[in-house]
This record gives structure tokens, C-alpha cells and sequence, in this order.
């Protein structure tokens, strides 16, 4: 196997060592951030570091760059403790990936980008209308992480929007993301179609690994 060591790692060139970095975590979600600030300026950023943090309360939580210099989704979000994050689908992935663009503050991504602000419940994050899967979460805490002066951002889920296509939302409260056509994405720049490979059921100690089929 290939091998490197942290000191080896410390020695590679800027951005072959940021390409492969961000790819060892291995596939991870596509989302797209919407965020308003106190005046309604929208904007809009393609993210991939959203975790499941806990499901009662049901708590996501979010990497967000060094805010040492400016970082429109970050301010806004601090401005008016709402954001929503919104999944990336095979039909939006270039103009998603668009987003990533350093646009000036007074640009809107949904603008220059080709997507439509959306409002629902009265919640004053925007939404992506053109996509399937949509959260609006509430902002609980803020963690500076010392080591990289990255910020772990943890917000609390107000209101969850699934798609209406059969087979998307099961009996058992799991979803089928490949039905929604959600979008992974690899390190900063490849995106990959989902598809499920296998389905267990839940684990538990002395089975044996046929035990493990739904």
C-alpha cells in the first residue's frame, strides 16, 4: 500500500495535499447551504460536511471554514440563527458546484447560479425550490475547533421536506436517497450517482452474519 506520514503529508504541495485530504473520508453528502442576511440577501454555498449529530432532538452539524476572513453563509447564519441545507440531485450538480464560486457579498448564488429561493412556514432561510430534499434547521452552538480555527456549526431541525416519489420514504422511517436521486460527492470536485448495495438488519453480538439479512 501507499504510504504517508503526517510529516510526509506536511511536505506535499498545497493543493495536491487539499485534493487528497478532502477524498480519504470517502463519499460524503452534497448539500446546499441557503442562508439570508438580517436585510434578506440570500446566498448560497455547495457544502459536504454535514454529520448527523443526534435524532432526539434531531441535531445535524457542519464544518465551516476559518471565519478569518469573510464568509457570507457563516455571517448570515450568525445574523439570524436559521439556514437550511438542501440536497444536490443529479439535474442541479453543475449549477450547484457553481456555488462554489467566490461571488462578491452582493451577488446572490441563486441568482447567478440559476436557482429559486423558496419560503415555506413561515421561515426566513431560503430554500432551494429546485431541490427534492429539504431542511430547515434552527442554529443551537458553535464549536471552534483550535487546531485549523474551523468552525463545527450545530443546528437543531425545525421542518423536514421529503419528495412525494413513491419509494423515497419507507414504513420504517428510513429513506431511499438513490430513489430521490441524491448526489454524493467526492473530495472537492467528483460527484457520483447513489445506489443501494446491500440492506441489514440491526446488529447484535453472536449472530451469525446470515442473521444480518432483512
Amino acid at each position: 500500500m501507499r504510504h504517508f506520514t503526517a510529516a510526509d503529508l506536511g511536505q506535499l504541495e498545497k493543493v495536491y495535499r487539499l485534493n487528497l485530504i478532502n477524498a480519504i473520508t470517502g463519499f460524503k453528502p452534497a448539500n446546499l447551504l441557503g442562508t439570508a442576511d438580517a436585510a434578506g440577501r440570500t446566498n448560497l454555498a455547495i457544502i459536504s460536511s454535514v454529520v448527523h449529530l443526534g435524532s432526539n432532538p434531531a441535531l445535524l452539524g457542519l464544518i465551516m471554514r476559518p471565519p478569518s476572513v469573510e464568509r457570507h453563509s457563516y455571517d448570515n447564519l450568525r445574523a439570524t440563527g436559521c439556514y437550511t441545507l438542501n440536497h444536490v440531485h443529479e439535474g442541479i450538480i453543475k449549477a450547484a458546484h457553481y456555488t462554489s464560486a467566490n461571488f462578491p457579498r452582493e451577488v446572490s448564488e441563486f441568482d447567478a447560479c440559476g436557482f429559486t429561493p423558496a419560503y415555506h412556514d413561515d421561515f426566513s432561510a431560503p430554500y432551494v425550490q429546485e431541490s427534492r430534499l429539504q431542511i430547515g434547521l434552527e442554529l443551537l452552538q458553535e464549536l471552534p475547533i483550535e487546531a485549523n480555527g474551523t468552525v463545527m456549526v450545530i443546528g437543531r431541525v425545525q421542518h423536514l421536506y421529503l419528495p412525494e416519489t413513491p419509494g423515497v420514504l419507507r414504513s420504517d422511517g428510513s429513506l431511499d436517497l438513490a430513489a430521490a436521486g441524491t448526489v454524493a460527492l467526492s473530495g472537492l470536485d467528483t460527484y457520483y450517482e447513489a445506489r443501494p448495495v446491500a440492506r441489514y438488519g440491526y446488529a447484535r453480538p453472536n449472530q451469525e452474519l446470515e442473521e444480518l439479512d432483512m
